[in-house]
């Protein structure tokens, strides 16, 4: 055990001999003094693991006391002992951040509780975090070999998410390595199960399938028009589920959770064909059919995602829902706090359907700046910086009012992404798109089998540039690198977040519904 160093303050403190004496066979150092002006001198020139402090003394208070050693010292937990159990002393202790608070009289179980969870909580936490996941590996593990669906994937999905942010909230990781091996040895599975039943599920209507990108407004959005209430759609671009978990608490504080789920994004996991698949209601290549006007083609140079709003009026009006709606892209902070100042003109409409980039622009910008990359080494970072950019975003702003103003919001996102880590050479001519996950082209060669062939895009419902077009699509931490430069591209692609492949990162992606408190 650490040799702990206690200061403990009571103006009592010759009755208080037998708990001293109890801590110090314990390995504790106790030096006690009876007053708090007489404790403040001493935390000047002596250091402390932890302060006991009497709420209830002669002359300067215990309240009073703490306020100045928390002027002085914040660092120094404190431990609030008192007789009174009046409840505006105990939240002016709690408001002057006190790390327990223990009621006379106290006895030395209850001391030695107050300095375990002070002192060897941490310990403790990541002592039982590892070995439950220990204990579940092997159930995790077992459970690939099964004949799983969709529904099960996504419990799978859900369980290791679980403990990568478990355990990254502890002090002792050694864990880590070990998951990351089992959420790798997990997507190695869930590919040959995508590669087994994608196309099914696009083209067999008998089979049973997951929700997919194309039906998400009407399944799950256009039903809660049904209350004539205001909705807010708002879709956080690249969101990942381990990225939701991390901004829910935030967000729970307004709101009430009331549908937390995971839908399955398209293929290519992209912007251009997943968001354009929820706003329009159809697959690509029902896209490029019925909507030639406004669809962008692969070898198209303009931009892919500028007809959303219209893609959306044509949903709603092919789904003879007479609703005000309104549709906005927010790129910059500048748009995204102009958009908070308009809000209650927004709240005329019926639904209103949000856009944030930023994430999808971070994983981008770690790609290609190396101050990002800096920041952002792994996966646990780029959880900090997507809580960090909620925290303070103009959007966590605007769900705050939206919850005062008891309006609905629905959250989700288009498509994730993953942290690749390993090159798969492939060539094609220079019509072939650039996207590090899939390609697209007439003349694509290759040697291995991390891919998965759309050979027929048709049985894929996706577009067809000409007759002998194919889609391939990277599985697991691969990404497409060509042989000229191979090197150098390698060296820059990898340990980068890419989009468009096949992976639980980039497929499974949540859907939440939110209720004011």
């Amino acid at each position: 055990m650490q040799n702990y160093k206690i200061l403990w303050v009571d103006d009592e403190i010759e009755l208080l001999k037998p708990h001293i004496l109890f801590l110090t066979k314990k390995g504790y150092q106790v030096k006690a003094v009876n007053s708090g002006a007489d404790a403040l001198d001493v935390i000047q020139t002596d250091t402390f693991d932890v302060i006991f402090l009497d709420e209830n003394m002669a002359g300067m208070t215990g309240l009073e006391t703490l306020v100045q050693i928390k002027v002085t010292h914040p660092q120094i937990p404190v431990i609030m002992i008192t007789k009174s159990e009046e409840e505006h002393i105990m939240e002016e202790a709690l408001g002057a951040k006190i790390s327990d608070y223990l009621i006379k009289p106290i006895n030395p179980n209850q001391i030695l509780l107050s300095m375990k969870k002070l002192f060897d909580n941490k310990r403790l936490v990541s002592e039982k975090t590892n070995q439950s996941y220990q204990q579940d590996f092997r159930n995790l593990s077992l459970a690939f070999n099964d004949q799983l669906g969709f529904e099960e994937w996504v419990e799978i999905y859900k369980k290791l998410i679980y403990w990568e942010l478990e355990i990254n909230s502890t002090q002792n990781q050694e864990m880590l390595e070990i998951l990351a091996a089992q959420k790798n040895e997990a997507n190695v599975n869930f590919a040959k199960f995508i590669i087994d039943h994608y196309e099914d599920w696009l083209n067999d209507p008998q089979v049973e399938k997951p929700l997919l990108s194309f039906q998400l407004m009407k399944k799950k959005v256009f039903p809660l028009l049904e209350e004539k209430k205001p909705v807010f759609f708002i879709l956080i671009d690249n969101l990942r589920y381990d990225q939701w978990k991390i901004i829910e608490p935030m967000v729970s504080e307004f709101f009430k959770v009331a549908e937390e789920s995971c839908y399955y994004s398209i293929l290519p996991t992209t912007t251009a064909y997943a968001r354009n698949s929820i706003f329009s209601g159809m697959m690509p290549s029902d896209m490029a059919k019925y909507h030639a006007d406004i669809w962008v083609q692969e070898d198209d140079e303009e931009g892919k995602n500028l007809q959303e709003a219209a893609f959306l009026g044509r949903q709603l009006q092919k789904n003879r829902i007479q609703a005000k709606y309104e549709y906005h892209k927010i790129i910059t902070q500048a748009q995204g706090r102009a958009l908070v100042d308009n809000l209650n003109n927004m709240l005329h409409n019926q639904l209103v359907a949000l856009v944030y980039n930023f994430v999808d622009m971070l994983s981008h910008a770690r790609t290609d700046m190396n101050m990002i990359r800096e920041l952002m080494p792994d996966e646990s970072a780029f959880r900090s910086l997507t809580k960090s950019w909620f925290m303070h975003s103009p959007l966590f702003e605007m769900l705050k009012k939206l919850a005062a103003q008891k309006i609905k919001v629905v959250l989700t996102t288009d498509h994730g992404t993953i942290f690749v880590k390993k090159p798969f050479k492939i060539i094609g001519d220079r019509n072939v798109n650039t996207n590090l996950r899939y390609k697209q082209g007439k003349n694509l060669n290759y040697t291995g089998d991390k891919v998965m062939v759309a050979k027929n895009p048709d049985r894929f419902q996706l577009p067809k540039l000409n007759v002998s077009s194919t889609f391939v699509f990277a599985i697991e931490d691969y990404f497409f690198v060509y042989p000229n430069n191979y090197n150098y591209y390698v060296n820059f692609y990898k340990d980068t977040f890419q989009h468009g492949g096949i992976s639980m990162e980039e497929m499974i992606v949540p859907f939440v519904v939110l209720e004011p408190k």
